[in-house]
């Protein structure tokens, strides 16, 4: 690159350093903007140029009027070439930002389709990719026809929380409605949705000028709403490649991201296979790396870190210069996680030679292990949950966050 590009960078939450680290080794100019709340954690400040703190509101979130103020005193010193939202609660501000201050990138009416619920599910139900039944809190008739045509249980989601945030699983009308009339004048704010049971998948990718060109897919062996609710041990396994289970999945997420006029970003899709009919069917979709430290076990099955090769494909898009993917390796990978009660938890009974990556913090123990099957993988899985739960939790143990 003849000369730096400029990079502002939003996190409102304490993620992503192995981007701006990657995207300062690149030569760009690092911008981040994050919550004042998190100013001590340990941001990769070497790889920052300069932070630009948001309060937040006391009623939650931000004020956009603010950001605008923000970005616009730093664009009189510095024109801003790219603005990357880094988690699914920013991607909206990003796509505000890009809008008012005609910066290259995601607007936000494709925005919406990767942080607004009700938004995803009608553009692929449009786009002909199956969904659960689903229907909007606007009008209560439309909402006594879901349920008449789609009996429960169901799920009341809010719309833009990342995560598994404030779902509720209701299973009568009754239990339902008395939970539509608690939202009060914000359940506008929600969807409902037909519970399927079955099992979860996602599916991890980068686009690049509108081409999916890396995608790794794998199952939740717990589901991420299970955990959060009825406690647990988060586990996941990469999904045995060259398989039609493999197949329908990588179909499914690029038809997915086609339609929704993603042109370059990371992406995280979720997928489950209804035990009912076997049918796949899309829950969720992002334009951000996964959470819960998904992005390290896809690592360690492939060799790509989502983090590093989104944030040189950025590069490579403002630079006009072309990107190429590093050479992909095909290993199985797992991740187990779990809540303990002690803060520093030692952890080194686990030592096996698959190892790959183990989780440094309190109250937490989390691995990664990698080998040449999917069968050592969920052997590994399996002794490490007998060993969590026999020398970290005992019956009174909550649940570990499974996702981000």
């Amino acid at each position: 690159m003849s000369v730096p590009y400029t990079f502002l960078c939003i996190s409102t939450i304490f993620k992503g350093n192995d981007f701006l680290r990657a995207c300062k080794e690149a030569g760009n100019t690092v911008l981040l903007l994050t919550d004042r709340r998190l100013a001590d954690k340990p941001w990769v400040r070497e790889s920052i140029d300069e932070v630009y703190y948001i309060d937040s509101l006391p009623s939650g979130g931000y004020d956009v009027d603010t950001m605008f103020t923000i970005l616009a005193l730093a664009m009189r010193t510095t024109n801003i070439d790219r603005v990357v939202a880094l988690d699914d609660l920013d991607v909206e501000r990003a796509a505000q930002l890009r809008e008012y201050f005609r910066i290259p990138g995601m607007g936000q009416t494709t925005g919406g389709y990767f942080h607004d619920k009700l938004s995803m599910r009608a553009k692929a139900q449009e786009a002909g990719i199956r969904v659960p039944g689903f229907s909007a809190l606007f009008n209560d008739e439309d909402i006594r026809a879901f349920t008449e045509k789609h009996p429960g249980p169901w799920m009341l989601k809010p719309r833009s929380e990342a995560r598994v945030m404030g779902i509720q699983k209701l299973q009568s009308t009754e239990e339902l409605w008395r939970a539509i009339e608690s939202l009060g004048d914000s359940r506008h704010a929600y969807l409902v949705e037909q519970y399927t049971a079955g099992d979860v998948f996602h599916v991890d990718s980068i686009s690049y000028n509108g081409r999916v060109v890396f995608l790794w897919s794998s199952q939740y062996l717990t589901p991420p709403f299970d955990v959060d609710s009825m406690g647990g041990i988060f586990k996941s396994v990469t999904v045995p490649f060259e398989t039609s289970e493999a197949h329908a999945l990588e179909t499914m997420a690029v038809d997915l991201l086609k339609a929704f006029g993603l042109t370059q970003s990371a992406s995280h899709t979720e997928i489950i296979r209804s035990q009912e009919d076997g049918k796949y069917y899309f829950l969720e979709t992002s334009s951000r790396v996964v959470g819960a430290h998904l992005s390290e076990m896809v690592e360690a099955s492939s060799g790509i870190n989502l983090w590093v090769e989104w944030a040189k494909m950025e590069t490579a898009v403002v630079s006009n210069t072309p990107y190429k993917l590093p050479p992909v390796r095909q290993h199985y990978a797992g991740i187990i996680k779990a809540k303990v009660s002690e803060e520093f938890p030692d952890t080194s009974m686990f030592d096996d030679a698959e190892l790959f990556w183990r989780m440094e913090e309190p109250f937490q123990v989390g691995l990664v292990v990698r080998a040449k099957t999917q069968q050592r993988v969920l052997e590994l899985l399996e002794k490490y949950t007998k060993i969590i739960q026999e020398r970290f939790q005992d019956s009174r143990q909550g649940a570990v966050q499974a996702t981000e």
